[in-house]
């Protein structure tokens, strides 16, 4: 029996192996490109900066496009701990990517190549809120604004890195690695959207409501239709936190609450004041378009903006889903939107989920009008 399991084994080995060299085969199918490179897992003495990259914004902001057509970009998204506020007096040392929460807004344009490289850098402390520090506008950003006061710290863990924007295998690409070692892979953008990244290693629903997450936004092709019209563009990531103090005074993860989807906290952008403090701008008459993702990682967002209408939507951000005159958006785990509205009049008009007990929670923001 052992010998005859043995043989089943070896069979399904070894067919696997030849799957997995069929699936590397490049082909395309309606212009898209699939069949990637295999991943390459290795170790570098890398120390640099920990983002490096064009098209890489820290929410709300939005890196414009620099090309016509497609293009390649190559990404560099550490990985590693990071003392952070949420709210007033609440923090704790996340799982971050880039070292923030969310990590980085990535920018791309349908039919671009991503060669995208992650160190797992966990075991190392990793300055980021260093303002001379270069590599991409996300780290310009970090610097100038840190509204979750970013502070080092050490969790060496696992970690892996999951792009809900790529078709690809998962076990390949989406592999997890240990602290010190650095993983390189490519994907196609095949599909517009708006699309959450997200570390896929077990328990993932751990690493994800401690801070492994980011948006990538792939804008379509040929454009959406209101292109020409949109005044203000922005990004808005809403996430839950589940955080108990601990022994010492401070805030670490419940297991339990997020077992039973009891957040602690659910806020935009990382931090219950972020839309607050530094309100979204805009005038009067202006077309407004936000790029909003639900990171979850278990509850939906009803997305709404008080005194507003939203004139239009594109559901996961693809110009071929669109809906009209929405007062709010629902919004799963894990999923996107592009929503779109006029400015009426002079004020402030706040962002909230709609599912009340959420905006008690934090998830509010402010779009100041002048």
């Amino acid at each position: 029996m052992f010998r005859t399991a043995r043989t089943a084994l070896t069979a399904l080995a070894a067919l696997s192996i030849a799957f997995a060299a069929h699936a590397q085969e490049p082909f395309e199918v309606d212009g898209m490109q699939f069949g990637m490179p295999e991943a390459e897992v290795f170790t570098e003495p890398y120390d640099g900066p920990p983002v490096v990259g064009p098209g890489l914004s820290m929410a709300p902001f939005l890196s414009p496009l620099e090309h016509e057509g497609t293009t390649t970009h190559e990404v560099r998204i550490d990985t590693f701990a990071a003392d952070i506020e949420i709210a007033p007096g609440v923090r704790f040392a996340s799982w971050s990517y880039g070292g923030a929460v969310p990590g980085p807004v990535l920018h791309v344009r349908e039919g671009d190549r991503v060669i995208f490289t992650m160190k797992n850098r966990s075991d190392e402390t990793v300055v980021v809120a260093d303002p001379e520090q270069e590599g991409s506008d996300f780290l310009t950003q970090l610097a100038e604004f840190n509204p979750q006061s970013v502070q080092e710290a050490v969790a060496p863990m696992p970690h892996s890195m999951d792009f809900h924007s790529g078709t690809v295998a998962a076990n390949d690409k989406w592999r997890t690695i240990a602290p010190g070692e650095s993983i390189r892979f490519e994907w196609v953008a095949n599909y517009p959207g708006t699309y959450i990244y997200h570390c896929g290693t077990p328990m993932v629903l751990m690493h994800t409501a401690m801070g492994q997450y980011g948006l990538v936004v792939v804008s379509p092709k040929d454009g959406f239709p209101t292109d020409a019209q949109v005044d203000r563009e922005y990004v808005v990531v809403q996430s839950e936190f589940y955080l108990t103090r601990g022994g010492n005074g401070g805030f670490q993860f419940d297991a339990q609450a997020a077992m039973n989807k009891n957040p602690s906290h659910v806020v935009f952008n990382g931090h219950r004041n972020a839309l607050s403090d530094r309100p979204l701008e805009a005038d009067v008459g202006d077309r407004v378009r936000i790029h909003f993702l639900n990171v979850g990682p278990s509850d939906t967002s009803t997305f709404h903006v008080i005194g507003a209408i939203f004139d239009v939507v594109y559901y996961e951000g693809d110009p071929r889903n669109d809906m009209y005159a929405m007062q709010s958006v629902l919004v799963g785990a894990g999923m996107g939107a592009v929503v779109e509205f006029i400015v009426p009049e002079a004020g402030e008009y706040y962002l909230v989920d709609h599912e009340f007990a959420d905006k008690e929670k934090g998830a509010v923001g402010v779009l100041r009008a002048e």
